[in-house]
Order: C-alpha cells, then structure tokens, then sequence
C-alpha cells in the first residue's frame, strides 16, 4: 500500500507524522511512503533524517497585514498556488498513492485538495483544540478529520464527524519512570521537583518573570528547580553566573541552556511550567503531571490559549496568560499547588486521565481503513 503524508512548517505539525508513519512502517507490510513538504523548512531536514522519501512543492502561507511588504508576499502566495497545483497532480500522478494524509501547515492544503479532487482517499489530523485555517478548510472536504482534543471539534464544519485520536507521544516518555528519573537526577526524597522551560528557544517573558523565583529558590531550598533558558536564552546563563551559579547550578536550583533528557527531567517532575504546545501537553498528560501554562500569544488563532484551557476546563492545569504574568503571580502559584498534596493529586488525576498513550496506532488503524 502506498501512503503519501503532507505536512511542514514547524515540528508540531512533522513530528506527529513521522511518528505515525513510522508506526505504520513498523507494523504493515509492503508499505510505501513518500511525505510532501517545502524546501526550505524543518520538514526538508527532518523527513529524510527518519528515512523517509521526500518531495517538495513551493508555497508559504499568507500573512494578515496590508503593509506593503504584506501585499508583495501575498501576491507571491498566489502564483505559488496556482503552480503547486500542477506539482501536486505530478507528484499524485506518479507515486499513485492509496491514501493521503495531512498533518497541517500550509503545504497540506494543495496537496489535499488535490488529491480529493483526483478521487484518492483523504485524512487530516489537527494537532491544536483550536484548528488553523489550512485544516478547517480541508475538513469540509476529507473523508475522515481526526483531532487530539474533543475541543477541537466545535470549531470544525467537517464533512463527516470528526473522530478523536490524541497525539503521538514519544516512546521514551511512555516508559518513563518517576522513582527511577528522580534517581538518575539525584533529586531528594522529600523535595518536589518543579520543571520550568519556554520551547527549545526559550521565552524571554517566561526567563524574566523565572528569574527572581530561582534566585529565592537557591536560597531557602524549599524546592528542587530545573529551568530551561532555551538556546536564545543566553544573557540569562551569564546573570546567573553573575548571581553566583557555577555551571548554572546553585543550592537546589539548575539552570541549563537547553534540556535534553526531557523524558527524565519531566517523568521526575512534580510541576511542569511551560507554554501550551500540543506536543507539551500530550507528554504531560502521558505522565500525569501537574502545570502552570504560559500560552504563548504570537500563535496563529492564539491556539495554545484553546489547548491549555482545555487542561484547564478539566481542573488539569492552572494558566497564567502572558500579559498577566509576574514573578509574584508564578512564585504564589508554585507554591499554592505545592502546598496542597490533594489538589495536586487530583490536578495529576485530572491530566493522567485526560491522555491517549496509543494514538499512533489509533490514527494508522484509520488511515489503513481508508485504503480501498
């Protein structure tokens, strides 16, 4: 059987494909797959890198302005399109695949759309509780919507009822183990760890408002602390240095650039704080974790405001907005959930519960169903 997965953009929308066709890879026999991205997006670094064949089609997406330089790239957007049609019946005609599959980002809409209107059998899945543009328009046309959250689907006209399966998460973090990740971070007994991070680049309000709570908490020890400044984060690594952490380390505090052993660091955890990606929160439902979210509000549709009150809805996480956050708003909170050893159990009830641990395989039962 062949499958052809169109996705790009960011590694919120790549990743998830990956790990579904890897899955299907690993578990179905005589299958061919080919993925369709840009050139020049993670997509062209990371599909290959899987293993995976990889074509490209030219298209970006538009931009909500009417500044000049707005308008210049819009035009461009559109003579895009009209080509990409072609290169995407090119690449249908030639690879003649079974099923289609969209994971989002903008190279998904004219690969889909193409391919529904060549008669193949099409499938998107929205990663986010509130769908982007590209996915709401593709769900009036596909045979089948899948989406990771059941909020997602109040904002969707699909054509047939869209159907929940989750997000991928890693194996690894699936296997995690508390007792042994506290171990393996020499984190004490009677200490709770809280977990801080803002993406692999790091977030400059979430490093500001951190700053002061790590000094305090290097200080009294109330509490073990591991922050991710992100690989923009530099300036911070030197105030803290500055402030007396050698190797970013102080009494129960340690600062890291970036954190590489996720699945050790957040298995061992008691609070995560971070923003409000998909890819986040369906590890922290995994694990049954305990959050502050930060959403971040330079997302398309302010989409992690919708993911994280999803968690929030369901007394699964606590939020704080950007524009409302302090240094004394975030240390009270740390400490209010912390504090409290039943409300954190029943916030870690509320979060385990809300998890779907085999969506890989839930979303490769689908697309195979769909194989004529």
């Amino acid at each position: 059987m062949k499958i052809l997965f169109a996705t790009g953009g960011t590694a919120g929308h790549i990743n998830p494909a990956l790990a579904v066709a890897s899955y299907i890879k690993e578990n179905y026999d005589n299958v061919d797959i080919l993925f369709v991205g840009t050139k020049d997006h993670m997509e062209s670094r990371l599909v290959p890198n899987a293993g995976f064949d990889f074509k490209t089609i030219e298209i970006s997406g538009f931009r909500r302005s009417f500044s000049p330089s707005a308008i210049s790239h819009n035009v461009k957007t559109v003579c895009q399109l009209v080509k990409s049609n072609s290169a995407c019946k090119k690449i249908i005609e030639e690879f003649k695949p079974d099923v289609c599959v969209g994971f989002g980002g903008y190279v998904s809409g004219p690969v889909l759309q193409k391919a529904v209107k060549m008669g193949v059998p099409t499938c998107i899945h929205e990663q986010n509780a509130f769908p982007g543009i590209t996915n709401k328009t593709l769900a009036k046309q596909v045979d089948k919507v899948l989406v990771t959250v059941e909020d997602a689907i109040k904002h969707l006209d699909a054509k047939n009822k869209p159907i929940v399966t989750g997000l991928p998460v890693r194996g690894e973090i699936l296997k995690a183990d508390k007792d042994f990740s506290r171990a393996e971070l020499g984190i004490p007994e009677d200490k709770p760890l809280v977990l801080s991070f803002g993406g692999s680049l790091g977030a400059k309000p979430l490093n500001d408002a951190m700053y002061d709570i790590l000094l305090a908490s290097a200080e009294n020890e109330k509490y073990c602390h591991i922050h991710s400044v992100g690989t923009n984060g530099t300036e911070y690594l030197k105030k803290f240095e500055d402030a007396g952490f050698v190797n970013g380390k102080k009494g129960t505090v340690e600062v890291r650039q970036y954190i590489d052993n996720m699945d050790i660091c957040m298995s061992a955890a008691d609070l995560v704080i971070g923003r409000a990606g998909a890819s986040s929160l369906s590890e922290i439902e995994a694990l049954g974790k305990a959050s502050i979210l930060i959403p971040s509000p330079y997302v398309a549709e302010n989409h992690q405001y919708h993911n994280a009150m999803a968690l929030v809805n369901r007394n699964a996480a606590r939020i704080i907005e950007e524009k409302d956050l302090t240094s004394e708003k975030l240390s009270s909170l740390i400490d209010e959930i912390l504090s409290d050893k039943n409300e954190l159990a029943n916030i870690e009830n509320n979060a385990k519960n809300m998890a779907i641990t085999n969506a890989s395989e839930r979303i490769a039962n689908i697309i195979v169903s769909l194989i004529k």
